[in-house]
């Protein structure tokens, strides 16, 4: 439990500064290296990284996507990057066919795609008007649902949700969790908007409250993914980054998953 709570500590202060410093490079930074090591642990899972150029193109590219906006003609360099990893791959798979197979490229290419283009959308509302605060609301509701369902199903779950997957989720958990978030969210933006901000943000209340609800649900589809990839893999963490707390995936899966759906909410004009 100490190594669990000093772990937590230290990553709540690195946490902090680089929300502090989001206007800076640093932000970009801390997302790129977020990308790159859950694509490394992944890779590490799958038994990917035995294949060292393939492996060092898929990680290269998760961490390069996350500055290609700001390249001039950026969309130039988005295609651009995409041809390299999917050249780099194609030749890797032709050299080392005798020992590397279809799924290894598969699973190389939809993780290096996939992973990095999800954590994008945090910088991209990070640079968007209320950024910040968007960038913070969005990793509450990953998180936090985490802790709601825990506490709920700790005291009141009864129901199993997937036990084959993850055992110790239970129905009763999934709704606490949602409701953490739709009271969590609805607070948080009460006092962005009333208090911080006096009243010029304009929320849709209403709103707050169902996508507090909502990316919870998507939360625990992130969550559910990597602990299916991790059953199947034979693995108990990711990785130890954190001490008693796992690896990087094992700290962003739900993030995955909630930021792009919150990137959606916002881009498409819902929440305010």
């Amino acid at each position: 439990m100490k190594t669990r709570i000093i772990s937590a500590a230290v990553a709540f202060v690195v946490a902090l500064v680089v929300l502090i410093l989001h206007d800076t490079i640093i932000f970009d930074i801390a997302i790129a290296l977020v990308s790159a090591g859950a694509v490394f642990e992944l890779l590490r899972a799958a038994s990917c990284m035995k294949f060292a150029a393939p492996s060092a193109i898929s990680i290269g590219y998760a961490f390069l996507y996350l500055f290609m906006n700001f390249a001039d003609n950026s969309a130039v360099w988005h295609y651009g990057l995409k041809g390299v990893l999917a050249i780099g791959l194609a030749l890797c798979f032709f050299r080392m066919h005798s020992e590397m197979n279809f799924y290894h490229v598969s699973f190389m290419t939809a993780s290096a795609l996939l992973v990095p283009a999800a954590l994008a959308t945090l910088v991209n509302m990070n640079n968007m008007e209320f950024g910040i605060f968007l960038v913070v609301l969005t990793l509450c509701y990953a998180w936090l649902a985490d802790s709601g369902a825990y506490f709920a199903g700790t005291f009141l779950g009864k129901h199993k949700l997937c036990p084959t997957i993850s055992p110790k989720k239970t129905v009763e958990g999934v709704a606490g969790g949602a409701v953490t978030n739709a009271v969590l969210g609805l607070i948080l933006c009460f006092i962005y908007d009333k208090v911080i901000n006096d009243g010029a943000v304009d929320f849709n209340y209403l709103m707050v409250i169902l996508v507090g609800l909502i990316s919870a649900i998507v939360g625990l589809a992130g969550d559910l993914s990597a602990s299916l990839i991790k059953r199947q893999c034979g693995i108990k963490d990711y990785g130890n980054i954190m001490p008693g707390h796992g690896g990087v995936m094992d700290r962003f899966d739900s993030v995955l998953f909630v930021a792009p759906f919150m990137y959606f909410v916002v881009t498409a004009g819902l929440l305010f």
